[in-house]
């Protein structure tokens, strides 16, 4: 029954985290497409109330003027609008989520004792350890370099070059499922700390200059926009890391740290030619597409990469007997899917079982190799390829 709770738990977090995340990453897209379209007003009566820049725009049936004020508008209006919350509750629901799978299981989900053989309550502490860390160090970054000349190339080096150690460190460490999460985690809390201690802080000084008549400083709306910048660049490598605990050939690879680092760097390149293009259809220029054919060269070659060694051809191998495909299942699988352990429930402790759930048998052990767990119990690619080649030839049940 615990099992049961917790799946639903975990079914009704996800759906909530979903569901903010795409406000959230939505409303980034948006203000940054937003900002790097804006044009400079041509009405006097536009640059006499301070806007700094406007852009028209039609969806819905219906025509959008947005205008943006250089610093702030000379008075405030009555009815302001507040954007942080789509981020706290990404956070909350993303921290809450990996709380119950994660946390909650570590003995299953965060420890691989074949890379580090620790306790749960190490495991636990480290993988906060990871979230708190790597914001310090980022922070610490831009706030060293981020206002100097040059600062952002050296701020965008440094925060790469900490991205690339967790990373390796995370898939020494974790199971390399929670690895990969764990990256995007520490990512994640990153963005919404930003928001937290920095873009919305910024603001309300900016508003309690406003009300009190002083000069507004208009360097808290630049480390607002910095932050903001950075955090649209995480948003795509946050999103693979989530996705990939799916997918085991990815974190399951033999280097999957590398596999990760490149995997996110291809989703920022990405993400840098669609903000560049904004740029560049404003100042009509080229648009640089070459970032964008970069990053998908680089799924592409990961791809390759990645892929299982073909069949030689006119290699022609019998599919296994019952009984073979019965001994894996019975010594990598039955263990935790059996008559009392009925997980996922899934069990495969008789042979009628194991033909029943064939397919799902190939999708997660052959197809994802999710499965089993963190490979917990020693599967090789060898038996993986015979329940392959068992489902192929039509799952016979002798």
């Amino acid at each position: 029954m615990e099992a049961y709770v917790l799946d639903w738990v975990n079914l009704l977090l996800r759906w909530a985290h979903v569901i903010v995340a795409i406000a959230w990453i939505g409303s980034s897209f948006y203000f940054v497409f937003l900002d790097n379209s804006l044009t400079k007003p041509e009405d006097p009566d536009l640059k006499a109330k301070g806007v700094d820049g406007e852009l028209w725009a039609v969806h819905g049936g219906g025509f959008y003027h947005p205008q943006k004020y250089m610093v702030a508008p000379k008075s405030l209006p009555s009815n302001l609008h507040w954007f942080y919350w789509e981020s706290y509750s990404t956070w909350l629901t993303g921290f809450a989520l990996f709380t119950v799978l994660y946390l909650y299981q570590a003995g299953t989900f965060l420890i691989d004792k074949n890379l580090f053989a620790w306790s749960p309550a190490g495991a636990i502490a480290a993988a906060l350890g990871f979230l708190v860390a790597f914001w310090l160090v980022y922070d610490g970054i831009c706030r060293a370099f981020g206002q100097k000349p040059g600062g952002d190339r050296i701020v965008g080096i440094g925060v790469t070059i900490a991205v690339v150690i967790a990373s390796w460190l995370a898939c020494q460490l974790f199971a390399g499922r929670a690895a990969f999460l764990l990256v995007g985690a520490m990512m994640a809390t990153a963005m919404s700390a930003n928001v937290f201690f920095w873009i919305i802080p910024g603001q309300r000084t900016v508003m309690a200059q406003m009300k009190a008549g002083e000069p507004v400083d208009p360097v808290h709306g630049q480390r607002a926009k910095q932050r903001s910048v950075h955090n649209t660049y995480f948003t795509l490598p946050v999103l693979i890391a989530m996705l990939s605990n799916h997918y085991g050939f990815l974190y399951g690879a033999k280097h999957n740290w590398v596999v990760l680092v490149l995997v996110m760097l291809a989703g920022a390149l990405i993400r840098h030619s669609f903000v560049v293009r904004h740029k560049a259809l404003v100042a009509g220029k080229r648009v640089p597409w070459e970032y964008a054919v970069a990053g998908t060269v680089l799924v592409l070659a990961l791809a390759i990469w990645l892929a299982p060694a073909p069949v030689p051809k006119g290699t022609s191998v019998a599919p296994p007997s019952f009984a073979q495909v019965q001994g894996v299942i019975v010594e990598r699988c039955a263990m935790c899917h059996n008559e009392q352990v009925v997980s996922k429930g899934v069990q495969l402790h008789t042979a009628e079982l194991i033909s029943r759930n064939a397919q799902a048998i190939y999708q997660q052990a052959v197809v994802l190799k999710a499965m089993p767990m963190n490979n917990a119990t020693q599967i090789t690619d060898a038996e993986r390829s015979l329940l392959g080649r068992w489902f192929e030839a039509g799952a016979p049940a002798q």
